[in-house]
């Protein structure tokens, strides 16, 4: 049986669509790893487009902080739902943001974070479905903050796929299967 699958795909990829659609049971618990911005009406739409086709039944937790995610799936046992984390790059930006990494320093923090997190998938329980963005495939950006963003997240998916049991990564709204 797989108990973790990590899928990765790119900007509306349907990653997060795929990733719902492996967990059937009835009750599922979606973590939601995003800050709100209270001055950023185009990022509300799109947390409330992601609520909205969630079925009934699942319970969703927001788990903001970098810590506040290892915590949750370290708690887990093997009866309890199945649990989808949504996504791992909204969770990284905020581990960033809190170390300070974009003044370039904190990166030591960042790492004690990621080892936390990886820690802690190892660690769950239960059925675990983790989604993060792909963003390596492309140009290389620009700014500094764009290279360290996407450097850590290849990194950290990298990590991830070493401990999940089923890789996917989502081109054009196709899953394909790495492992």
């Amino acid at each position: 049986m797989t108990r973790r699958t990590l899928v990765l795909g790119g900007a509306r990829s349907g990653k997060s669509a795929h990733a719902e659609g492996l967990l059937t049971d009835p009750a599922v618990t979606y973590v939601a790893t995003s800050r709100r911005y209270p001055d950023d009406p185009d990022w509300d739409a799109r947390i409330a487009r992601h609520v909205a086709r969630r079925p009934a039944g699942w319970h969703t937790v927001e788990a903001p902080a970098p810590g506040d995610l290892p915590a949750l799936l370290t708690a887990t046992r093997p009866e309890d739902p199945s649990i989808l984390v949504d996504d791992l790059s909204t969770w990284l930006v905020g581990a960033l943001d809190d170390a300070g990494a974009w003044e370039g320093h904190g990166f030591e923090l960042v790492e004690r974070e990621v080892d936390a997190l990886l820690s802690a998938v190892t660690a769950c329980r239960t059925r675990l479905v983790l989604v993060s963005a792909e963003v390596g495939l492309g140009v290389v950006p620009s700014t500094h903050s764009g290279r360290l963003f996407r450097d850590h997240l290849g990194s950290l998916n990298a990590r991830l796929a070493e401990v999940c049991d089923e890789v996917l990564l989502l081109v054009a709204g196709i899953p394909l299967r790495l492992r």
